[in-house]
């Protein structure tokens, strides 16, 4: 299984940003797929889920207006665009399966696989 990143950058505030994440080694069409975000000295914080034909998208109430979650099925490929960035959207953002139900008040309890992580600082 890979998951592989790219995409981030630095930016300054209002900027916007779009990661990507090319999957292989699974049934990406089969698997609802999520955006985790760690800041420096913080915990992971789940971003977004998107089910498996992109027909439901969940977000955090930190991101939601923001930031959009959208997948290709025929490219094996997830997406995060992510406009009017903020100082507090820093992080390493990673792309993740994730385990179990969720919805938008009740995120993602566990994840069975992690990309490698791409990093997005906002900074003026």
């Amino acid at each position: 299984v890979q998951l592989v990143e790219s995409g981030g950058g630095m930016v300054q505030p209002g900027g916007s940003l779009r990661l990507s994440c090319a999957a292989s080694g699974f049934t990406f069409s089969t698997s609802d797929m999520s955006w985790v975000r760690q800041a420096p000295g913080k915990g992971p914080e789940w971003v977004s889920s998107i089910n498996t034909g992109g027909s439901c998208t969940y977000y955090a109430d930190s991101v939601k207006g923001r930031f959009t979650i959208s997948r290709d099925n025929a490219k094996n490929t997830l997406y995060l665009q992510m406009n009017s960035l903020k100082p507090e959207d820093t992080a390493l953002y990673y792309c993740t399966r994730p385990v179990g139900l969720y919805s938008d008040y009740d995120p993602p309890r566990d994840y069975d696989y992690w990309g490698q992580g791409t990093q997005v600082t906002v900074s003026s």
